[in-house]
Order: C-alpha cells, then structure tokens, then sequence
C-alpha cells in the first residue's frame, strides 16, 4: 500500500510539474526574460539589416520593436536573431524566438500542417524578375532558358518552377540557401535572372556592383502576403502580435503619428480615446495582458504604418516603393484593421 501511495504521490507531482510548464505562456516568458526574441532576415536593405554597430533597423525590424513597445513600453527591448529562409521555421517551432517578423509568406501549409499562425498581412507583395538591361528583355515571357538564381526553402522556388511549366518555358534554377549567396552570384554573373519578393528585388538591386545596369521586369507572378507568424497553441501571444499590427493602420487612420500622439491623447473622439487607452471603462489593453496604453507605446516607440512603411522602403528611403496596396483601404489600398472597441 505505501509503495502505491508513493508512486501515486510521485506521479501527481511529476503531472503538476508537467502541468505547470505547459501553463506558460509566450506573454509570461517574455516578460520573465525581459525582451521579445524576433527572427528576422540576415539582411535585406530596407526589411531588416544590421549597421556596423550592430544596430538593426527596416520595416520587419520596426514590427520586432512595436511588439516590445506594446508589452514593454520600450521598442529597444528586442533580441534579433538572423535567420535564413531554412532555417526561419525550426527555430520558431523550437522556441528559439518568439516571433519570425522576416518577409514571410502566409500560406496554407505554413497555416495549417506547419503549425504555425498567420493572420495579419504587414505587406502586400508578389514575386518577381530582375535581369541586366544588356539581355534586353522586356517581359518573364522572354525568359526560356535562362539561367535563374533563386533562394531554397522558399515559396519563391516553387512559384518559379510553377510559372515556368505553365508557359511553357525552360530554365536553370541556380540555387542557393542563404540570401548572400544568392546575391553574390547573380553579381558575379552565374545566372541571367534573380527572383524573389518584388520588393526584395528593389532593395537587393541598390546592393549590386551597378545598379544601372539591372532591372525590374514587370510581371508579378505571384500573390506573396507577408507577415508575422507565431506558434499554434497560444492565442494571446497570437492577439498581441495580431493587434500590434492592426494599431499600425488604426492609428494612420486615425491620424495619431508618433509626433502628436501625446496631444491624441487630449482627443475627445471616443475611438481615439479607447484606442490611446484614456477612455475611463476601457480594458482592451489589460484583456490582452497589457496595459491600457498598450496603442500608445506602440506609437510613441515606432509610429504609424505609414510612417514605418515610408521611412523604410517608400518615399523617405533609398528603395522608394510606391505604396500601391499597401495604402490604407479609404486611399486606394488594402491595408484594413479591425475596430478597437
């Protein structure tokens, strides 16, 4: 009897030991170890690239610290890891980072068998060409028999080989696993075509040796919405990330920009005032597990979309992507959010 008891006993304090690590949440271990941990790219111009010193800046950059400013009231509170588009899903799954903000794309099987949430698109792309002008080309549809330097582990290798059999058309996929590699040898001359995200071709044609002397075609060939992914299983963590997002557009809708948002607060439109948090009953801030001024930080610390998109890729950057369906939903696009109320 006193040999079942124990087991038992040891058995029930095993369970409780099981239970309570499978009782922490995303919110808790990044509040316990004081920043968020977010995957970003190795370095793509205008996304995500570290300078000299190490200081990392772009628009996925800028998403890693809004969620910091929404949990912490502070955007420096961000740890950056690298990650090559193979290595992007282990390390999610494995819990090495807390969010992949790294130009990726939301797909079905990424949604669904990877075990992974997507719901917010924070950029609107497609994928793309870039050839030297020398080829004289004026269309993908010229492309057969081209040499292609693409990038492994992407949707980008499997739309190519889709688009390419559906017209009917040949091709040498030159392939490569990190993104420096890919550069490097369609500088060098190893392939006739680049392919990736259209933006990702914009930024990496202002790294070239001369970037005169190359390209854009206009095709897009595919629908590549990009976002932040998180891992299944934690829908507050995935509300965080989700609503991060979401106040970004809210807040260019409403006019609030990192500027003026300290006078915002004085607004006396109740949706304003319960997205700043300076509505007396609200508690969209503290129903997620943060604060009331959760919007706040967010804008205080990064600005609106609009900002984050322009100072980054658009105008007030080296790349000047227009914003086409990255404009909000009233101004041509197809940037929405949900209401804060």
């Amino acid at each position: 009897m006193k040999i079942k008891l124990l087991s038992a006993a040891i058995g029930a304090a095993v369970f409780g030991l099981g239970a309570s690590a499978a009782s922490a949440t995303t919110l808790e271990d990044v509040k316990a170890k004081g920043f968020v941990q977010c995957g970003v790219n190795t370095g793509l111009l205008g996304f995500a690239q570290p300078d000299a010193s190490g200081n990392w800046a772009g628009f996925d950059v800028d998403f890693c610290k809004a969620v910091a400013s929404a949990v912490f009231g502070d955007p420096t509170k961000v740890k950056y890891t690298p990650l090559s588009a193979k290595d992007r899903f282990p390390a999610l799954k494995s819990g090495e980072i807390d969010v992949l903000s790294r130009n990726t794309t939301w797909s079905i099987n990424r949604d669904t068998a990877q075990g992974f949430n997507f719901r917010p698109v924070t950029y609107y792309d497609g994928q793309g060409f870039m050839v030297r002008k020398s080829l004289n080309v004026k269309s993908a549809l010229e492309l057969s028999g081209a040499a292609v330097c693409v990038q492994s582990g992407t949707t980008t290798e499997l739309n190519l080989a889709d688009y390419f059999k559906a017209n009917n058309l040949q091709y040498n996929p030159v392939v490569f696993e990190k993104l420096d590699e890919v550069n490097a040898a369609y500088d060098a001359g190893r392939c006739d075509v680049y392919t990736t995200d259209q933006s990702g071709l914009y930024s990496l044609r202002l790294t070239l040796k001369n970037p005169d002397e190359h390209v854009v075609l206009p095709e897009i060939i595919s629908k590549e919405p990009l976002g932040p992914a998180v891992r299944q299983g934690d829908d507050q963590w995935f509300d965080i990330v989700s609503w991060t997002a979401y106040a970004l557009v809210n807040a260019e809708e409403f006019g609030i920009t990192q500027a003026n948002v300290d006078e915002m607060k004085n607004s006396a439109n109740p949706d304003i005032k319960r997205f700043l948090g300076t509505e007396a009953d609200t508690k969209i801030g503290t129903d997620m597990g943060l604060t009331n001024e959760w919007a706040y930080n967010i804008i205080k610390g990064v600005g609106n979309y609009g900002e984050v998109f322009e100072r980054n890729v658009g105008q007030g950057s080296p790349l000047k992507i227009e914003r086409g369906l990255n404009a909000l939903w009233n101004k041509g696009g197809i940037q929405y959010a949900p209401p804060v109320r």
